[in-house]
């Protein structure tokens, strides 16, 4: 079978050299529609006795045919965090070009630096990502995990190159699409112990965020603005975001919420002089903007009461390449600590970060982010 794969590959290979086949793109992540929630859960079956390959149903519903045993896989679109998440790094042999940086926006992929550097690159990721339909084919992984929701895009893939394309979607935090997908990952890989664990660990937190503060009434919390949100990019002092995750899974008041708007956005300063915010929350990452937007805006930013008041705290950006979700929950413990200090009163928070990036990367990381600017704590403007 080994050898009959091995031609195949390479007479893909030389068809996609002469031109009959061509390279295939998938759209920005940004952009992406949410997958049908009606799809069917994924599954994977186990191989017939003496079966050499066994039918899995992806996230997407999709029937995808894959070895019995899969000893190796590529990862597209993002999808090396989630096998990260499932425990399964080291199936990993081709990945996307921002992975193969290692860059510490990105926790997962700092986290296994050395074993992406080793990997060979099948996309360039990134907003305006091309797929590497000829690195995949010579490389020949025997799946190739896809993280979006383009199923079209799966399938034309799949015929390009004759591989096995599984996908998986990391929406959310809470969203059952993520647990999912890890779960899914493990089942093809063989990594259940750890992708169970994981998802058992995710649905915890989530669970343990809203039941801290489901109960505490409207009237007695602070009001939120959240402002130096990236996307698309980084924002200054006056870009926020409309369902900011980790205000929404604590059950706190986004002002930005208010906004005839959809997630990240720009408001003037006027409407925040308007709002006056209880509490301000920043991306430390932003902080050249927010300075200079401070420059331009002295006198109106220091009359805000949370700014009087010193209430002014960090948000590490979390959507960098997709969402790195351990960052999104860390960030989410962290808001609560500082918005409901009585709720989160028996919260350690750094015990509680650790434990976080431990599950999900590997490894310890508020010392990370903090050597690169990028820590927890209070923030001064200007």
């Amino acid at each position: 079978m080994k050898n009959s794969k091995k031609l195949i590959a390479l007479l893909l290979a030389a068809l996609i050299c002469l031109g009959a086949l061509s390279a295939c793109g998938n759209s920005a992540p940004a952009e992406t529609p949410a997958p049908d929630a009606s799809a069917a859960a994924p599954d994977a079956s186990a191989p017939e006795s003496g079966s050499e390959t066994r039918i899995i149903t992806d996230v997407f519903g999709r029937e995808v045919e894959i070895p019995a045993s899969v000893k190796s896989c590529a990862a597209l679109g993002s999808a090396a965090r989630l096998i990260v998440y499932a425990g399964g790094v080291d199936y990993i042999v081709g990945c996307t070009e921002m992975e193969l940086r290692g860059d510490p926006g990105m926790p997962y992929a700092y986290a296994n630096r050395e074993h992406f550097a080793a990997c060979g690159a099948v996309a360039s990721g990134g907003s305006g990502n091309a797929d590497y339909a000829e690195a995949l084919v010579e490389l020949a992984p025997d799946v190739v995990f896809y993280q979006d929701s383009d199923t079209v895009a799966m399938e034309e893939l799949a015929q390009k190159t004759g591989l096995p394309v599984i996908g998986v979607y990391g929406d959310a935090f809470n969203s059952h699409y993520l647990t999912d997908s890890i779960i899914l990952i493990g089942e093809v890989l063989g990594t259940q112990e750890k992708a169970e664990k994981t998802s058992e660990a995710i649905k915890g937190w989530v669970k343990e965020l809203g039941d801290r503060t489901k109960d505490i009434p409207e009237s007695a919390k602070p009001r939120v603005y959240p402002g130096a949100v990236s996307w698309s990019g980084g924002h200054g002092f006056t870009g926020t975001y409309v369902g900011y995750a980790p205000l929404e899974a604590i059950n706190a008041v986004n002002l930005s919420d208010t906004l005839d708007a959809h997630d990240g956005v720009e408001v003037s300063m006027e409407q925040i002089i308007e709002w006056d915010p209880d509490i301000i929350f920043l991306n430390p990452g932003n902080m050249n903007m927010v300075n200079d937007d401070y420059a331009a805006h002295k006198d109106a930013i220091d009359s805000l009461k949370a700014v009087r008041e010193g209430k002014i705290y960090a948000q590490v950006n979390f959507n960098y390449y997709w969402c790195n979700m351990e960052l999104a929950i860390v960030d989410s413990f962290y808001a609560g600590k500082i918005i409901y200090p009585e709720a989160f009163a028996d919260l350690d928070f750094e015990a509680k970060a650790e434990e976080i990036f431990n599950e999900m990367i590997g490894m310890p990381y508020l010392s990370v982010l903090e050597v690169n600017g990028c820590g927890f704590g209070p923030i001064s403007i200007g």
